[in-house]
């Protein structure tokens, strides 16, 4: 059995951080850690591509108008909307201005303080790179959650 503790998440991003233009909250998601809590263990992921959306461009779900579905695109910064696409989920952060859009293209596992050894095992098993150890990075990570708490 591990001695590994996890503790609770550094705290989460101020709703002010999403209400920006999507270019500039697409360059400043890159580096941040998301987390998604699984029973007793929290899954964390550093984001290290991200690609920016405008409601008029042609690849955004906005484009196509608003519905339901597409309602986290219209609200204000930092609602997530998330699709399946491609074999795959697809996470975006909405951002200032109804319809713009981050899409989180690319984030690699993140073992941290709150994301142990068993946090890893979890998560390695469902990347598309399974069985390759996680990538590391000399750059110190942002300790934040780029995520809105209901």
């Amino acid at each position: 059995m591990s001695s590994f503790t996890p503790q609770l998440p550094a705290s989460a991003l101020p709703d002010r951080f999403f209400d920006r233009d999507a270019q500039l909250l697409a360059r400043e998601l890159l580096g941040k850690i998301i987390r998604h809590r699984v029973g007793d263990l929290w899954l964390s992921a550093r984001i290290i591509e991200t690609e920016a959306y405008y409601v008029a461009e042609k690849g955004s779900h906005a484009s196509l108008g608003y519905t339901e579905k597409r309602k986290a695109l219209f609200l204000d910064g930092g609602h997530i909307y998330m699709y399946y696409a491609r074999g795959g989920d697809s996470l975006n952060f909405s951002a200032q201005g109804p319809g713009n859009a981050v899409l989180i293209k690319s984030a690699y596992p993140w073992v941290d303080e709150t994301s142990g050894p068993a946090s890893l095992a979890q998560m390695l098993p469902r990347t598309p790179m399974a069985g390759r150890a996680p990538r590391r990075s000399s750059a110190p990570a942002r300790p934040y959650c780029a995520r809105r708490w209901a």
